[in-house]
């Protein structure tokens, strides 16, 4: 660990303030509070950091009681990423489901209720909603994290959004800018590429960020993604024609620039987290978001050094940095404000109880949204819902790492609590028909999937099964993009817990 021996306490602060790490473990360390005292503005929640919601209150508490104004943000977008549920699935179906309603009110109602839930527990700033186009159906990373493919689509909900999580005093972060959706490579692995004219760029990828810049997000998170119609030399996060050229000047943002996580392999494996650092905040970035993969003191002080260093060598302008600190210091101003203003809905009866079934409002907003979101086709037959406890076959696919593998989905545990008895098996690339069948045995089953579109080893065993046992019920829990096919067909649009309860339901006729 090296640190400087000496130097001005005003850059070192600015240097702090525009970090956003993270930490490990669900109690604040010493040395994060220690960096808090000494000007670290901000602190970035994962799924490592939440236990419940009242630990999370707790800890938000701890941070606050070092600084007031600490903007403490998180990466919880509910349906398949969810944070605040990490250990049981979330309750709210994600943007590709809300999408599929298409009904803005909805959408504003669950970004409201997910927002109101988030602010009770000491968060106010919420790296969500992605307003990425996914124009691309083999997207590994965006998928079902989009709503759809449609841009105007996208824009509207993506402003609903906004205004929902905004209305209780949550700031939003629209991501992925420019747009993550027409890529192939994960950035969590590699550098994507999206080679496209200036002209659909503008048409597809910029509308739902220009919608979210008029409807006031307060924030925007950067894509490490390179766009040779834009930059055909530095990724988004660290390009000065992106951020400074196209979202500043062009698009008129002025709020909070964020990057994606600078331990991801598209900037670390290229450029290496402290340069990377450094050219972003260069480029235009304000707020340095590290603590997905490296989250430790170590790695602050790296960042809070390379930035001074790079100010007193002249490589990053002094009045950039301090720019960024301001950015970082007026939304946190904001969400203060907001607290102390008491604007944030509280839990009473009415919130804690939810509303009447299908209101679209209050606490069971997202399981209304989930059974709207839901398509459900019959096979050739009527179909007679499940009375006895079936086998349930999850063909689980590699997670992404934003999605991660630590959250369970699928619909075993919903139709568990609805027939006693289920059973349940998980298969990767080399399952076989034969061996489902022999683990389900006399038991009727249900074929959970994921994308079905993108696995040809899942297509192929389902294809198997559905041979032998044509009344297998499928649920297909990612992008709808394969034919309907067994005796029911039910896509959720989303693999969150309560997509898996909305299709239990349709299976049991309950």
């Amino acid at each position: 660990m090296t640190t400087l021996v000496r130097g001005s306490d005003t850059l070192t602060r600015d240097a702090l303030t525009v970090l956003q790490p993270g930490f490990v473990g669900t109690t604040a360390p010493d040395w994060l509070l220690r960096r808090i005292g000494e000007g670290l503005s901000s602190v970035g929640l994962f799924g490592r950091n939440v236990a419940s919601p009242e630990q999370l209150a707790a800890l938000t508490a701890r941070l606050r009681a070092e600084r007031d104004d600490v903007l403490v943000a998180i990466d919880e977008e509910g349906g398949d990423v969810t944070r605040l549920e990490v250990n049981e699935g979330s309750s709210f179906p994600g943007n590709y489901a809300l999408g599929r309603v298409d009904d803005v009110e909805l959408t504003r109602a669950v970004a409201r209720e997910l927002g109101r839930r988030l602010a009770l527990c000491g968060v106010d700033l919420n790296w969500a909603p992605s307003a990425d186009v996914n124009s691309n159906a083999d997207n590994p990373v965006i998928g079902v994290r989009s709503f759809g493919a449609d841009p105007d689509l996208v824009a509207r909900h993506t402003v609903a959004y906004v205004d929902g999580l905004q209305s209780v005093g949550v700031a939003a972060c629209v991501k992925h800018f420019p747009g993550h959706g027409d890529t192939s490579v994960d950035s969590h692995d590699a550098l994507p590429r999206i080679d496209v004219d200036p002209a659909t760029l503008r048409a597809r990828e910029l509308r739902p960020f220009r919608a979210a810049i008029e409807a006031g997000t307060k924030a925007v998170m950067s894509a490490h993604i390179l766009l040779p119609a834009l930059d055909p030399e530095r990724p988004a996060t660290l390009s000065p024609r992106i951020l400074t050229g196209l979202l500043r000047r062009e698009m008129g943002f002025d709020g909070l620039i964020v990057t994606d996580g600078m331990e991801m392999r598209a900037v670390a494996a290229t450029y290496g987290i402290e340069r990377g650092s450094v050219l972003a905040i260069a480029a235009g970035a304000d707020a340095i978001c590290v603590g997905g993969g490296l989250a430790d003191e170590g790695t602050v002080l790296r960042l809070r050094d390379a930035l001074v260093t790079a100010v007193r060598t002249g490589e990053l302008p002094e009045e950039r940095l301090a720019d960024a600190a301001e950015r970082v210091r007026a939304l946190a101003s904001w969400t203060r404000a907001h607290r102390a203003a008491g604007s944030v809905p509280g839990s009473g009866a009415a919130a804690s109880e939810g509303t009447a079934p299908g209101s679209g409002s209050g606490a069971d907003v997202g399981l209304v949204a989930a059974r709207r979101a839901l398509t459900v086709t019959p096979g050739g037959a009527p179909f007679t819902p499940l009375a006895d406890a079936p086998y349930v076959a999850a063909f689980t696919p590699t997670a992404n790492f934003a999605v991660g593998d630590e959250t369970p989905w699928g619909v075993a545990a919903e139709l568990g609590r609805l027939l006693p008895g289920t059973r349940t098996g998980s298969y990767g690339a080399d399952v076989t028909a034969d061996e489902v069948l022999t683990a389900a045995g006399e038991r009727r089953v249900v074929a959970v999937v994921r994308d079905l579109h993108r696995h040809p080893w899942m297509s192929a065993a389902l294809d198997a099964l559905l041979t032998d046992r044509p009344d297998t019920v499928v649920v297909e829990m990612g992008l709808n993009e394969s034919e309907p096919r067994g005796a029911l067909h039910i896509a959720t649009h989303g693999a969150a817990r309560v997509c898996g309860r909305a299709a239990a339901e349709v299976i049991t006729g309950r």
